[in-house]
C-alpha cells in the first residue's frame, strides 16, 4: 500500500470531468484533484464552486512540477496533442473514451509515453459494470455451458445527446461513443481472434454521423456476437441476450433484472407437444414441456479486480499491470474502423485481427 499522494489536474471540466472528482476520485485516498482547466467560462466558475483552482492555460498545468497526473476529459478530437503535450511534460495521462478517433493517433500517443517513460491509461469504466461483470462470470464459469452467441444492446429513444456528439470533426456518433465501450467489454471477454464483421450503421436523424449501428462479429473459437446501439428505440431489447450449449442468460437492463434458463437433457424429459401457431401447427417453436428446463436468478458478482484508480496507483507504482492494456485499447480501435468501413462498402470484412489483446 503507498503512502503518496498523488496531484492530478482535470482538463476539461464537463460531464464526465466533473463525474471523475466527484465520484470515482473521491473514493481513491491517495489521487488528490488540485485543479482543473476549460476552455469554457461557466465550466470554469463550476471548477472555483467546487472548490478547485484553475489554471489559465494547459501550458500552466504542464509547468506546474507538483502535478502528477493529467485527465483528459474533453471533446474527442484534442486527445492527441494534449496527451502527448502532457507525457512530454512528464506527467503521467488518463485519458477518457474514445481514446482518440483513428488508432494511429493511439499508436504516436503510445511511442510518446515509452519515449518520456511515463503511463497513458484509457478509462474504459464499463469492464466494471455489474451486468457485463455477470455476462463475464457465466462465460467464464460455463454456467450455460460453452457460450456460443452474444447479443449486446444499448438502447435509448432520446437521440444523440450535446452538442459536438453530432458532429463528425469532434468524433461523433454512436460508434465511437457508446460502440467503443461495448466491443471492449466483448474483446476483453472473448479471448479469440477475430474473423470476420459485418455492420450497418444508422443515420435515420439526419446527423452527419450515425444515431445507430449494428456489427455482427464472428471470433476463430466459433462466437458469433451482435453489437448493437440505438437512439430511436422507443421499446429496449435486453442489455444482454446470451446462448449456451445448456442454456440462455438473459439481462434486461442495468439493474441486473433477468434469469438463467438451463435445458434438461434427461432421455426420460417429455417432448413438446405441438401448438397452433397462427395459422398452422409447430413443434420446433412450441414451449419446452415444464421438467425439460430449469430457471434461476443471476449468479451475484463479488468484487474480483481493484478499481480503476486502485489499479492506476498500483501501475504508477510498479505493483501491476494495467486493467486496461493500451494494446486492447488500440485493437478495439482498429474493430471500430473496420465496423466503419463495412458498413460503407456492405462487405464482410475479414484477415483484419493482426494483434489480438492477449492470448
Amino acid at each position: 500500500m503507498t503512502n503518496k499522494d498523488y496531484k492530478l489536474v482535470i482538463i476539461g471540466y464537463g460531464g464526465m470531468g466533473s463525474y471523475h472528482a466527484k465520484h470515482l476520485l473521491k473514493e481513491n485516498q491517495h489521487i488528490t484533484v488540485v485543479g482543473t482547466y476549460d476552455v469554457l467560462e461557466e465550466r470554469r466558475e463550476a471548477s472555483v464552486k467546487d472548490g478547485y483552482k484553475v489554471y489559465e492555460n494547459l501550458s500552466a498545468v504542464l509547468a506546474d512540477d507538483e502535478v502528477d497526473f493529467i485527465l483528459i476529459a474533453t471533446p474527442n478530437d484534442v486527445h492527441k496533442e494534449i496527451a502527448i503535450a502532457a507525457l512530454n511534460a512528464k506527467k503521467h495521462v488518463i485519458c477518457e473514451k474514445p481514446v482518440t478517433i483513428y488508432s494511429e493517433e493511439l499508436v504516436e500517443i503510445i511511442q510518446a509515453a515509452k519515449l518520456n517513460n511515463r503511463h497513458f491509461i484509457v478509462h474504459q469504466n464499463r469492464r466494471w459494470d455489474e451486468d457485463f461483470l455477470t455476462i463475464k462470470k457465466i462465460h467464464d464459469e460455463q454456467i450455460i455451458g460453452d457460450v456460443f452467441h452474444i447479443e449486446s444492446r444499448v438502447q435509448g429513444a432520446n437521440g444523440i445527446p450535446g452538442d459536438w456528439r453530432h458532429l463528425k470533426e469532434f468524433g461523433g456518433g454512436m460508434l465511437l461513443d457508446w460502440g467503443v465501450h461495448l466491443l471492449d467489454q466483448l474483446l476483453f471477454l472473448i479471448d479469440s481472434k477475430i474473423t470476420s464483421v459485418y455492420a450497418h450503421l444508422s443515420y435515420v436523424l439526419g446527423d452527419e454521423v450515425d444515431d445507430g449501428f449494428q456489427a455482427f462479429i464472428t471470433f476463430e473459437n466459433g462466437v458469433t456476437s451482435l453489437v448493437e446501439v440505438g437512439t430511436t428505440n422507443f421499446v429496449q431489447l435486453p442489455r444482454w441476450y446470451t446462448k449456451g450449449t445448456k442454456g440462455t442468460a438473459v439481462i434486461n437492463d442495468w439493474d441486473i433484472n433477468g434469469k438463467i434458463v438451463i435445458h434438461n437433457l434427461d432421455e426420460n424429459v417429455e417432448a413438446p407437444k405441438p401448438i397452433k401457431a397462427g395459422q398452422g401447427l409447430t413443434k420446433t417453436m412450441a414451449p419446452p414441456s415444464e421438467k425439460a428446463v430449469s430457471t434461476s436468478e443471476l449468479p451475484k458478482v463479488e468484487k474480483t479486480m481493484e478499481s480503476f484508480y486502485e489499479n492506476v496507483v498500483s501501475v504508477v507504482e510498479g505493483n501491476a499491470e494495467p486493467i486496461v492494456k493500451n494494446e486492447e485499447v488500440l485493437r478495439v480501435l482498429q474493430l471500430i474502423e473496420t465496423i466503419f468501413k463495412a458498413a460503407e462498402t456492405n462487405e464482410v470484412i475479414k484477415e483484419f485481427d493482426k494483434t489480438r489483446s492477449h492470448s
